[in-house]
């Protein structure tokens, strides 16, 4: 009884319990399957390698970023340079 333009639901079976497979139909079913469970694996290392990248990325970013504020805070060429200076004025 369903109404007319509605689309029939696939209907899930068990290919080892379906009579009317022939064996070639099982074998091409398995195919799919095996198919279908590589894309879905490939997708999720995908995503995976992304994240990781990123996180690879803002680890790099952020020891670049600490070094050139931690560099910019050093004043040991000053000093050498006001000793220096001193040095010169007293000879």
């Amino acid at each position: 009884p369903r109404e007319p333009g509605e689309a029939a639901f696939a209907q899930r079976i068990d290919p080892a319990r379906e009579p009317r497979l022939s064996p070639e139909q099982r074998r091409l079913m398995a195919q799919v399957e095996h198919a279908q469970r590589q894309r879905v694996l490939q997708r999720r290392l995908r995503s995976r390698n992304v994240l990781l990248a990123l996180g690879i990325g803002a680890v790099t970013f952020g020891i670049y970023g600490y070094t050139f504020y931690s560099v910019s805070q050093e004043r040991f060429l000053d000093e050498l340079e006001q000793e220096a200076e001193a040095a010169r004025a007293r000879a």
